[in-house]
């Protein structure tokens, strides 16, 4: 029998869940803005229920984004392109409500202070290549395994939205085991039940799991509830922001509370969470302990961090004022610096491409954030 306090359990969702559809096209319109004007201020919020899309928030840019176009190119992608889903690219009715920032908000930022008030973590562990958790690690690489055998034609009667889940037994944390994987995958209503399941677990159950190095002697559960034909913003309200732990480190981290779609980089409910993953990352790769999570505290109008916490959780290889010294010579926390050592304004890749499937680790993408170029240095300084 397993022992309950040493499992921990991660969920991801696809680009078609009905809240990633949204993120999805929040981040399209925030991308648009910065390729016309990088000094753009966004924070766009996106609902989505049966073929309808309402857009609001707070814009102020030099760009002139064609919302409409935007949303339908977004879901288009994605792959609500029938009727029979209940929510296509070409039904859809897309309704828009944006005004400008705030002139109470713009003053702070303007002079380079934090876009708003608010606590943002970041996590590193050793525990994979890619310094994320391995339960999060695998709960994203089965939902973007099975999207895109999705949209090859590979994967027969799946649509769209999609879920999965994995638990890992910790008894022995040297050797820990995959003991659960759910996946919930929406489905064609004239589907093969038995060649659908089957599927789902011999060529993207195992061959995914496998590849981190585990057994396949899991539990498997596909589509719990029998069936699943109705799905995306059909079958459940979208709305932005709400899969905030699926963006991050399935759990194994505290969060803030700050959702990152829809937002410019001065907010740092967005960039500052990227900044504290960066030192995190850099951290653990260079040593300093095996897990580490990092808290910042921000005021709005104000450049400097009211504060700056660090937990290594009994792993660390040095003192805690060692490496409070070194996080404060190596990185540059104001906004401002934030934003240019990350290259937020101008970024080397969109900010749609992060909106599903975790904004860290991601091996697909050339992340500034994932980046360890501060190894060498923080090395140096624990000399």
């Amino acid at each position: 029998m397993l022992k309950e306090i040493n499992l921990f359990t991660s969920e991801s969702v696809s680009e078609g869940h009905p809240d990633k559809v949204c993120d999805q096209i929040a981040d399209a319109i925030l991308d648009y803005c910065l390729s016309v004007d990088p000094t753009s201020r966004v924070a766009c919020e996106v609902f989505a229920t049966s073929n309808y899309v309402l857009i609001g928030g707070e814009i102020t840019s030099k760009a002139k984004p064609d919302y409409d176009k935007i949303a339908r190119d977004v879901i288009r992608r994605i792959g609500y392109t029938k009727k029979e889903y209940g929510f296509s690219a070409d039904d859809v009715k897309i309704d828009v409500k944006v005004q400008l920032q705030s002139p109470d908000i713009s003053q702070g930022v303007d002079i380079g202070g934090a876009g708003d008030q608010g606590i943002m973590f970041g996590y590193a562990t050793n525990e994979t290549e890619g310094y994320m958790p391995m339960a999060i690690s695998i709960a994203h690489k089965l939902v973007r395994v099975a999207t895109n055998l999705r949209k090859s034609g590979e994967f027969k009667y799946a649509r769209p939205d999609m879920k999965s889940q994995v638990t890992i037994d910790y008894e022995d944390p040297k050797h820990p085991r995959v003991v659960t994987v759910l996946m919930s995958i929406q489905h064609d209503e004239d589907y093969n039940k038995e060649e659908f399941v089957k599927y789902i677990k011999e060529k993207i159950m195992k061959p995914v799991i496998k590849s981190f190095g585990f057994e396949t002697d899991f539990e498997v559960l596909i589509n719990p509830t029998g069936s699943f034909v109705i799905g995306g913003p059909a079958g459940d309200t979208g709305v932005t922001g709400r899969k905030i732990i699926v963006d991050t480190y399935g759990g194994a981290s505290r969060h803030g509370g700050g959702a990152f779609s829809g937002k410019d980089p001065t907010k740092v409910d967005r960039s500052a969470a990227y900044m504290a993953r960066y030192i995190a990352k850099n951290l653990v790769a260079a040593g300093v302990a095996d897990r580490l999570e990092i808290q910042l505290g921000y005021a709005i109008g104000k450049a400097d961090p009211v504060s700056l916490g660090i937990t290594t959780f009994g792993t660390a290889h040095y003192d805690d004022e060692k490496i409070l010294e070194i996080i404060h010579k190596v990185f540059d926390l104001r906004p401002n610096e934030i934003i240019k050592t990350l290259s937020l304004r101008k970024p080397p890749f969109k900010y749609e491409e992060i909106a599903a499937y975790g904004h860290f680790g991601r091996p697909d993408l050339n992340l500034p954030w994932e980046k360890l170029d501060k190894v060498e240095q923080i090395k140096k300084l624990l000399k």
